[in-house]
């Protein structure tokens, strides 16, 4: 059985947010899933089966699997693609999250259309308030994760959250961002995810489900660019529709392997 490394949300090796893929044969059970991803011990590791029209898409983090995950979508159909193992121009995934789909553009640039995952003005948790130690502008709420706004890039490129706080709040993560100042990038971020067992994600698709609707409400344009600025950084491009969110994306694979354990279990 093999199994891919991507580098997602870059055109360079060794930036962006790393996922690992695999796409399986048949069924397997939950928790040899969850096994690979911890074995793996990406951010997310995505488990592909093929269904008529369709791949049934997964995502699990070391510790547990997840609702809804962007760099491991794209790095998922960057290796149907240039693996071979389909020649669609759109891919179609049944998630836990309806049907994503993700369609190939020119110079590697690949475009997923994700659900639109608003957030809603809310107080924020003491726990994450503590955690941030920082001022905030605004702390909103989604179903999945908060959002809280800071001042400027420079603030948000220094934050140090405090993990046992976070570790705490009662949330899939922690959405933080500023608006950039620098030409040709709109809004930038960081995104902690302490409670399912990843720090901070170096580049979160699915965060900007809830990021592009926000700050294109606030810019007062629906086509956006953004940068994630983390320790591997990596670069988005949004557009805001009525009801979905479109997320642009580049990707490289930067391994390809196998599972030896499961050769010898067929040996």
């Amino acid at each position: 059985m093999n199994i891919y490394v991507v580098d997602a949300f870059t055109n360079q090796p060794y930036r962006g947010n790393p996922a690992a893929v695999l796409v399986l044969k048949e069924t397997r059970s939950d928790s040899w899933l969850q096994e690979i991803a911890s074995e793996m011990n990406h951010s997310e590791t995505a488990f592909l089966l093929k269904q008529k029209d369709s791949y049934q898409l997964r995502w699990f983090t070391p510790e547990s699997e997840v609702d809804l995950c962007g760099h491991a979508t794209l790095a998922s159909a960057h290796i149907l693609w240039e693996k071979g193992f389909s020649q669609e121009e759109v891919l179609r995934f049944s998630t836990k999250s309806g049907v994503l789909t993700a369609s190939r553009l020119e110079d590697g640039w690949i475009c997923m259309n994700f659900p639109k995952e608003t957030e809603s003005p809310c107080i924020a948790p003491k726990d994450l308030s503590e955690g941030l130690g920082t001022e905030h502008v605004y702390v909103g709420k989604n179903r999945m994760d908060y959002l809280v706004e800071v001042d400027s890039e420079a603030i948000l490129k220094n934050l140090k959250p405090d993990f046992t706080q976070w570790e705490k709040v009662d949330a899939r993560g922690i959405i933080v961002t500023s608006q950039s100042q620098r030409e040709g990038i709109d809004f930038v971020s960081r995104c902690f995810y302490p409670a399912v067992g990843v720090n901070e994600d170096p580049v979160t698709g699915s965060a900007h489900c809830c990021l592009g609707p926000y700050w294109a409400s606030r810019l007062q344009k629906n086509e956006l660019t953004a940068e994630q600025i983390s320790f591997r950084p990596g670069y988005l491009k949004v557009k805001v529709l009525s009801e979905r969110v479109d997320i642009q994306g580049q990707a490289v694979t930067t391994l390809s392997s196998v599972l030896e354990a499961e050769k010898h279990k067929q040996e």
